[in-house]
């Protein structure tokens, strides 16, 4: 958390608000938020006199192209990388908004807004890659993941393969960013319930039937989340500070002894490798 939708979200925010504003400096609170380059003084330095071209979303990350100038080509000053991480978030406020407790980074931009990234675990991070050197490079974890749920590499042909080869339960598999990028725990258990699969059943004795159930519910179940602007449990905002209405309407996930929606039967919850799993004892057997 957050996953594919929350950072969708915010994704499409920053591109709504902060496209062709340059950043005039800025501040770091906490210096292990910056995973390159290593000086905090080295980062500011980088982005600054930089303009915002574009954001992307790949996976859980962020990545903004950084101009010259909001005319100039969006790729000669290099790229802006954000990963929230558990708990995240990427605030767009004025700068004369007091602190939130828990800010680890400031860019100043142009009109005296600021882009704030606050974190309380502290696990996320911010990097600067110089131009004419490849992002995965620099941010590592971008080379590791598997295709886009909506990209067309993320066939059923494709899933079917990675995982009919996996010895492990289908909820571990999905959390397996090398085999769909974005998917955490929380659409991991809506899709597994979409698709009335028990999330201790193994990849390799899913049959073709499920298999397909399954590809066409974490497509179907991402797309209700961004919809809904993602979901909040914790600490998830979107960048103008909106919680995610995601919660209201899920099927199974952080409902454990509540009644299913389907059947009535209260729901239950186990762990998995450390993660928990909300499930529907008789609509997922």
């Amino acid at each position: 958390m957050p996953e594919l939708p929350e950072v969708e979200t915010v994704c499409r925010g920053l591109n709504q608000l902060t496209l062709g504003t340059s950043i005039l400096g800025g501040d770091v609170l906490l210096t292990r938020t910056i995973g390159h380059p290593v000086s905090p003084i080295d980062f500011l330095e980088g982005v600054q006199g930089c303009a915002i071209a574009s954001w992307q979303r790949r996976g859980k990350y962020l990545l903004a192209q950084l101009s010259h100038s909001p005319d100039s080509d969006a790729a000669n000053r290099g790229t802006l990388g954000v990963h929230l991480r558990m708990t995240g978030q990427l605030l767009w406020v004025q700068r004369e908004e007091p602190l939130q407790k828990h800010t680890r980074v400031r860019l100043f931009f142009e009109g005296d807004r600021e882009l704030r990234f606050v974190d309380q675990r502290t696990f996320g991070q911010m990097w600067w890659v110089p131009p004419n050197i490849p992002t995965p490079s620099i941010i590592t974890g971008l080379a590791k993941l598997g295709p886009e749920p909506f990209s067309p590499e993320f066939s059923v042909e494709y899933f079917t393969r990675q995982l009919h080869k996996r010895q492990k339960a289908i909820k571990t598999a999905l959390l397996d960013q090398t085999i769909v990028a974005g998917v955490g725990n929380i659409y991991a258990d809506e899709s597994l319930f979409l698709s009335g699969i028990v999330p201790t059943k193994l990849c390799a004795d899913l049959n073709s039937a499920e298999i397909e159930r399954l590809h066409s519910q974490i497509i179907q179940v991402l797309q209700t989340a961004i919809a809904a602007g993602g979901t909040t449990f914790s600490n998830f905002l979107n960048v103008s500070g909106v919680n995610g209405n995601y919660a209201g309407v899920a099927w199974v996930y952080n409902r454990t002894g509540q009644p299913c929606r389907v059947c009535g039967t209260p729901l239950h919850r186990l762990k998995l490798t450390g993660r928990s799993s909300h499930f529907c004892p008789n609509c997922q057997r």
